[in-house]
């Protein structure tokens, strides 16, 4: 669920399509979209050995460890694009604010939170053209959870 004010139009972003866009500002260290409806979780082996999800794995996003949600339906959070200097931070299917964000502001994660470990995305990033690779869990719930500290710390100071 996306909790503050939005819409959906064209990206900012060179070749992302559509992305989502606040329509009310949006303080630092809050939650912008929070897990909802999420029915089913998938270990990665399975979605391999199964060509029905394998299909759908374009549609997908990894929730912790080697589990992934799969959303061929696009629910408006699809509409999320990635930035290596995201504005928003991806800690176990939570996106929160990482800056003070002004209404108009287009919601940007860091895909390599999302991917398999070693998956390449199928397209670079827009402004540096480096491939996004996926990070391991390890890594993922160490530096997302570092950052949330970090940013809920500020933000009670």
């Amino acid at each position: 669920m996306i909790l503050p004010r939005y819409h959906i139009a064209a990206s900012a972003i060179h070749g992302a399509g559509n992305g989502l866009f606040l329509d009310e500002a949006v303080a630092a260290g809050r939650i912008i979209t929070a897990p909802d409806g999420i029915e089913q979780t998938f270990r990665y082996a399975d979605i391999m050995a199964s060509p029905e999800l394998r299909a759908q794995f374009h549609a997908s996003a990894r929730w912790f460890e080697d589990h992934y949600t799969l959303s061929p339906d696009w629910p408006d959070e699809c509409y999320i694009n990635h930035s290596f200097t995201p504005n928003g931070l991806w800690h176990l299917g939570f996106v929160f604010a990482l800056a003070e964000l002004p209404a108009g502001s287009e919601i940007t994660v860091d895909y390599r939170h999302l991917l398999p470990p070693g998956q390449a995305e199928d397209f670079v990033d827009s402004v540096t053209g480096e491939t996004i690779t996926g990070l391991t869990w390890q890594e993922s719930l160490a530096d997302s959870t570092r950052v949330l500290a970090e940013l809920l710390a500020a933000a009670h100071r």
